[in-house]
């Protein structure tokens, strides 16, 4: 925010709107200069910046069980001027026998990509999904660990916005390529080593946004190993949401996570799910609920697992470093 400002616009996390500051600059500053979008945006705000050359929409939609899926509804139907990302090619760097399902990317190959999105140091990124913003979360993320704080997810995701009646469209825009400056502030994630190095202390705190079935390891359809890490707690996402798909208000958010978080400092909490993806619907939230500071472990249990020798635990959850 400029100088002197204060206000924020409607109390809405994320978006901060400069009242104070002199009225000739508000006449040379348009309102996205003194507005950002930071966590989530509304369907309306988004129509409303369709065409703006300064907001870059993202289509993150994409299947674990068929991964050409999100592709191809993309080229069926997205929003208008919307590109598409795919998680496994363009959000995830290369798998190997050491990392989880979906590593981080190479931070440069990241910042190419977005570049050729057309995405600029000065970009309202806007991402969303159809499944609760799950995926979207993702690029949300990594905006963030470049330094790029400008990036929100769409409230509702593509199916709020479709049921609003607003229209899609099958074509396809050609960006204009800029250059994306980036540079990754690795404070916002932890390795395996730091979280086996935690286990057992009051300085690290897992939460793991999977189903509860999958914590218990009473399931386990995707890794070789089912179970969770000793003394996580389970926070399975889709509780972020309300039944019209959108994220519950901030205050409500905010005790859903001081329930589980007790005395813990927000800053010593890290959020896991199978491959370092969901697990960021947890952050989003909590950074909506103005809980802020809470990193990712990227590997997740998909990379935990990698290892026979790292513990595993199953059915409740339990006080940290104790197996249950």
């Amino acid at each position: 925010m400029l100088p002197g400002c204060a206000a924020r616009l409607g109390g809405r996390p994320g978006v901060d709107f400069c009242c104070d500051a002199p009225r000739s600059t508000h006449r040379l500053k348009s309102l996205l200069e003194v507005m950002r979008y930071e966590n989530l945006v509304d369907p309306d705000t988004l129509a409303a910046h369709l065409g703006d050359p300064n907001w870059v929409v993202i289509d993150c939609r994409f299947s674990l069980a068929e991964p050409a899926l999100g592709e191809r509804l993309y080229r069926e139907a997205h929003i208008r001027g919307a590109l598409f990302a795919d998680l496994e090619k363009d959000l995830s760097g290369p798998v190997t026998p050491r990392t989880g399902r979906h590593p981080l990317p190479d931070p440069k190959a990241l910042k190419d990509r977005l570049g050729d999105w057309g995405i600029g140091p000065d970009t309202q990124v806007v991402a969303y999904d159809d499944a609760g913003g799950s995926y979207a979360v993702r690029l949300w993320w990594l905006l963030r660990w470049l330094g790029h704080r400008a990036a929100a997810v769409l409230d509702g995701g593509l199916p709020v916005w479709s049921g609003q009646g607003r229209p899609l469209t099958r074509e396809v825009p050609t960006p204009s390529q800029r250059s994306f400056p980036g540079t990754p502030d690795d404070d916002l994630w932890v390795s395996t080593e730091t979280v086996e190095q935690g286990l057992g202390s009051e300085r690290l705190l897992l939460i793991d946004a999977r189903t509860a079935e999958r914590f218990r390891g009473k399931t386990e359809p995707i890794d070789p190993v089912a179970g969770h890490i000793p003394g996580a707690l389970n926070l399975p996402y889709p509780g972020n949401l309300a039944g019209t798909g959108r994220f519950l208000a901030p205050d409500t958010l905010r005790r859903r996570f001081v329930g589980k978080l007790g005395g813990t400092s927000p800053q010593d909490v890290v959020h896991m799910c199978g491959s370092g993806v969901s697990a960021i619907h947890n952050i989003l939230a909590m950074e909506v609920a103005g809980l802020h500071g809470s990193r990712l472990y990227p590997g997740s249990w998909s990379e935990w697992i990698r290892l026979a020798h790292r513990p595993v635990a199953r059915e409740a959850e339990g006080p940290p470093g104790t197996l249950t």
